[in-house]
């Protein structure tokens, strides 16, 4: 007959195996987030989803994501109270000890890609690969726990972002051109409808309000050959024409247009690749594993930076629309070369400021704020796409790049992406200083 210390001894093993069961036999998560976001970047893509779109669905996925997580980190706060809107129902301490954190993480962001892509299969069928080598290895209250709070949190999630306007603008009117002269206008090869019009009414994650932040100094619209926008125009014709090797392929590895036209021929059709957004999210996720960063701070700054840049879509779109500025290839062919061309197509929406300059500008005042002013990387994100990897000595090297590569591609004004950077700096700034993921 066993003693009772014996006893006592066995029942504390038993609660040790179950306890730590969940590191001790389960895969390592090195790599996780960056993981979820590649199957998530793959559903965007596939889907082609316009820039401003898909900076929302990184948004809330990551959201989804930090808060599946934060709470394995003494030292990290939840978002919820902190964002527009956001208020979650929160496990007790003593509950969240009980789960597996990648599992919950898995769930909850999964769950909630799924709501907002079309071809959900795709991160379903991710999702339930990974969760059947969890289940195979956890006890099986633990996996039951974990995988009914990710989903909790999904729905959660998913209701938040209910409220946010999104549905009520897929039903307003096409914007009209104004027909004035100076306003933007349809460009070939498309002759599309302006993008997306009505983002500026999807509520921010941080900002007061879409136009929180205004563009200064825009100059006046103008024929007049001495005028600084015809000047500006001139230049970016330039620029553009004369472009060296080097600069038309920095310019190129930017491109970042989710579904690009080509035609041959009488066939037009379109390729689909990152999104601006999704540019940045491979950045923060290559920054991410070089500092071998925890799920949780990985997390945090993938956050982080989609928030900067879906509020930076937002703003930027405001006023894109409030200035509603001619974009330079209808410039030029009304008023200097009616038949020059710009390297890359055109897109459908006015010039003023310039989206990937804003955005590229918040993601990188957000990685530099949390990695560093000289965290050197290389920029591997569109390898998948047959460009080439790039290095760059900072976040704020390679925004800079962004922003140039517009005046290069021929479709912005040097004006456009100046104004760009400064408002993308003051949303990523903002973000910094409203979210305190840190206790």
């Amino acid at each position: 007959m066993n003693s009772p210390s014996k006893i006592f001894v066995l029942i504390l093993c038993v609660f040790n195996l179950t306890s730590f069961s969940q590191s001790a036999t389960c895969p390592g998560n090195d790599g996780l987030v960056q993981k979820l976001n590649a199957t998530l970047s793959d559903a965007v893509i596939h889907d082609g989803f316009p820039p401003p779109v898909a900076s929302r669905i990184y948004a809330y996925c990551h959201v989804a994501g930090y808060e599946a997580v934060y709470y394995t980190d003494p030292g990290m706060r939840t978002l919820s109270g902190q964002l527009n809107g956001l208020n979650l129902y929160e496990q007790t301490p003593d509950v969240l000890k009980t789960m597996n954190s990648d599992v919950v993480l898995i769930a909850a962001f999964c769950n909630t890609a799924v709501a907002f892509t079309y071809r959900e299969y795709i991160l379903k069928d991710y999702r339930d690969s990974l969760l059947k080598i969890y289940k195979a290895c956890l006890p099986e209250d633990v996996y039951n726990r974990s995988t009914a709070y990710g989903d909790t949190l999904a729905k959660q999630i998913i209701k938040w972002s209910s409220k946010d306007g999104y549905k009520e603008t897929r039903n307003m009117p096409k914007f009209r051109p104004t027909g004035k002269p100076g306003s933007w206008q349809p460009t070939l090869p498309t002759l599309g409808d302006a993008l997306e019009p009505w983002w500026p009414m999807i509520r921010p994650f941080v900002l007061d309000s879409s136009g929180m932040f205004k563009v200064q100094d825009q100059p006046a619209f103008s024929t007049d050959k001495n005028s600084e926008y015809y000047k500006q125009a001139i230049d970016a014709m330039n620029m553009c024409s004369n472009a060296t090797e080097e600069q038309g392929q920095k310019a190129l590895f930017w491109d970042d247009n989710p579904q690009k036209t080509v035609i041959q021929g009488h066939l037009m059709y379109n390729i689909r690749q990152l999104s601006p957004a999704g540019h940045w999210m491979g950045i923060a996720g290559t920054a991410c594993a070089m500092k071998q960063l925890t799920v949780v701070k990985t997390e945090e700054i993938c956050a982080l930076t989609c928030i900067a840049m879906a509020d930076g879509f937002i703003d930027c779109w405001h006023e894109k629309y409030r200035t509603d500025r001619i974009r330079p290839e209808s410039y030029i062919n009304l008023y200097i070369d009616k038949v020059w061309k710009p390297l890359l197509e055109t897109p459908g929406f006015p010039e003023n400021p310039s989206a990937h300059s804003t955005i590229s500008a918040a993601a990188s005042e957000v990685l530099t704020s949390k990695l560093g002013a000289d965290f050197a990387f290389i920029d591997s994100s569109e390898v998948p796409f047959d460009k080439p990897t790039r290095p760059f000595k900072s976040f704020k090297d390679a925004a800079n790049e962004a922003a140039e590569s517009r005046v290069w591609l021929g479709i912005h004004y040097q004006f456009g992406c100046d104004q760009g950077i400064r408002l993308g700096e003051k949303i990523g700034k903002l973000v910094i200083a409203s979210i305190k993921t840190r206790k």
